[in-house]
């Protein structure tokens, strides 16, 4: 085989890897937004509709569904408020405490620096229902039920935020960076604030949109927590709206609700993705 031959096959082959590569991603896509599409259907549709089966074409009940689902007796509007106040303040102390902590270890060297690190990630592997007991008992004697503050103060300790932030900031923050800002006179939170924080956006935006999601997802611990309506956030009322009685079940209601609780997700999202995407192509131009 010549080389122009070899030459020709190897473009040949680059071109199908390129067509397979895209066949399979355009797959990858439909099969996540297939699923988005079906629920989006399905809140268009009333109760009646969706009990005779699927359909692919979108019907005409939104707006009835919605109000029906406002004239209900769960306070979702308040719902939401809860929800955003819980995962906004969760997703910005998680983060900055997390980063804070990561840049402690990273930074200074200090007696048992090693055994913080591993007791840190220690702490990865408990999970929440082993501890929910005691955390329980711990709020009822506090009197903080019915409160965001044990939903939002207890995630300042993310062991999984700050061990994928100390991984970024292994290749992203170099110590003599902050050498020559101790050297100009900078303090340690002047640093921290101005230069170190600057430095991770691509990896605090990441954190961030998981920790909004997961604290937004959280149904386990509020259920244990909250018990008024007005303190309630959207998966327990959701949830609620579930397990109402044979008369008053309406799915198309719980269908709107749940497209009403998936689009604060969706702005989360496409607001810090362009940190993330900024961050990758500052990356690849540094590399």
């Amino acid at each position: 085989m010549t080389g122009s031959e070899k030459k020709k096959s190897s473009g040949m082959s680059v071109k199908a890897r390129r067509v397979l590569a895209y066949i399979v991603l355009i797959f990858i896509v439909f099969l996540c937004l297939f699923w988005f599409y079906i629920l989006i259907i399905n809140a268009t549709r009333s109760n009646g509709e969706l009990s005779r089966g699927f359909s692919p074409v979108p019907s005409t009940h939104l707006l009835k569904n919605w109000n029906n689902l406002l004239a209900g007796t769960l306070p979702v509007l308040q719902g939401m408020i809860n929800s955003l106040i819980v995962a906004g303040c969760s997703a910005l102390l998680s983060t900055y405490f997390s980063t804070m902590t990561a840049y402690a270890i990273h930074a200074y060297s200090f007696r048992f620096k090693k055994a913080v690190f591993t007791f840190i990630l220690m702490i990865m592997m408990v999970p929440t229902q082993v501890t929910a007991l005691g955390f329980i008992q711990l709020v009822s004697k506090m009197k903080l039920e019915d409160s965001f503050i044990p939903l939002v103060v207890p995630t300042i300790a993310a062991p999984i935020t700050f061990y994928y932030i100390k991984q970024y900031m292994e290749s992203n923050l170099p110590l003599s960076l902050v050498e020559a800002a101790r050297i100009d006179g900078s303090g340690e939170f002047h640093t921290f604030n101005r230069i170190v924080l600057p430095l991770m956006k691509p990896a605090i935006a990441v954190q961030m949109i998981f920790t909004f999601v997961s604290s937004w997802n959280n149904y386990f611990t509020p259920a244990l927590i909250l018990h008024e309506d007005s303190k309630k956030t959207l998966p327990i009322l959701i949830a609620q709206l579930r397990s109402a009685d044979f008369l008053k079940f309406d799915m198309g209601q719980v269908y709107v609700m749940i497209v009403f609780a998936i689009l604060p997700v969706v702005v989360v999202y496409l607001l810090l993705s362009r940190f993330i995407v900024s961050g990758v192509a500052a990356g690849s131009v540094k590399g």
